[in-house]
């Protein structure tokens, strides 16, 4: 049995769950699985050299990770055309066609969601952060149903054109941008960190605690830590959190699916990787 080889391309990944999510899914499901971590940085080589190299060594397919959703767009083809609207990938897959972009955090944010709310609505919510998992976030909420989304980036342009993206899905959800998070968090019902603030290695958070009165629940999509300085101000001030270690779950599985086609027991990988230094 050959090994199905599987990489992560991004910056500050040496914390990524992914590895152990998909050798243990391996391990489930019988197969002989290796994935590595590939940062750029660390290997003297810029994103496309890493890219070019994956796809020449025998990689079946790669997650690929912040700062690099978006830059890796010009180099898959997209057939899904809700992705391409999207306009991030962080699946990518390598066949004889050439390498096949998709999005699992936009399914997995939505499995995510739905695991802790259930069917409640997300209502008024503030997204703070318009770059690669933030778009997949945004349209995760109109699937969902969010009544509106304030779009919240320093970068306008960014926000701008998450906007532009989102209205032309001609959704009944209402589209706002904003610069300011403080501002866009007052009467929102859902708080949202797209941002890397509060990961390993940059720490931080994009909201005061004090904004967040009023919400009744927050996400944020770092997951390493999971409990970050953004979800512990959320969980003091009353909100009920949806932590970005379910987004990494979701995304995973649906990655697991795309790489490889098999049939996964997820609450066995569940069970398997919790607690693993989270």
């Amino acid at each position: 049995m050959s090994a199905i080889k599987l990489g992560l391309i991004g910056d500050n990944i040496t914390r990524s769950k992914s590895p152990r999510l998909h050798r243990t899914a391996g391990q489930i499901t019988g197969q002989d699985v290796t994935y590595d971590r590939l940062i750029p940085k660390d290997l003297g080589q810029n994103f496309d050299e890493v890219f070019d190299t994956a796809r020449d060594s025998g990689y079946r397919g790669l997650n690929i990770t912040y700062p690099y959703k978006e830059q890796v767009t010009s180099r898959v083809t997209v057939a899904d055309p809700l992705v391409r609207g999207i306009g991030a990938v962080n699946t990518v897959v390598f066949t004889p066609g050439g390498p096949q972009g998709f999005n699992t955090d936009y399914s997995g944010f939505m499995r995510a969601y739905q695991t802790i709310r259930g069917d409640a609505a997300p209502g008024i919510v503030c997204l703070i952060g318009a770059g690669g998992v933030g778009k997949a976030v945004a349209f995760g909420l109109i699937g969902l149903g969010a009544k509106t989304i304030r779009c919240v980036d320093l970068d306008v342009t960014k926000s701008k054109a998450l906007a532009t993206a989102l209205r032309a899905l001609s959704t009944d959800t209402i589209i706002e941008t904003f610069t300011d998070p403080v501002l866009a968090a007052s009467g929102a019902d859902g708080i949202i960190n797209c941002t890397p603030l509060g990961m390993f290695g940059i720490g931080g958070t994009p909201l005061p605690k004090s904004a967040m009165t009023g919400a009744s629940w927050a996400f944020d999509a770092v997951y390493t830590p999971v409990e970050t300085e953004f979800l512990l101000d959320a969980t003091a001030a009353g909100l009920n959190v949806i932590s970005g270690y379910e987004l990494f779950f979701g995304q995973g599985v649906d990655a697991w699916h795309i790489f490889t086609g098999i049939d996964l027991n997820t609450a066995a990988l569940r069970a398997a990787i919790k607690g693993d230094d989270l």
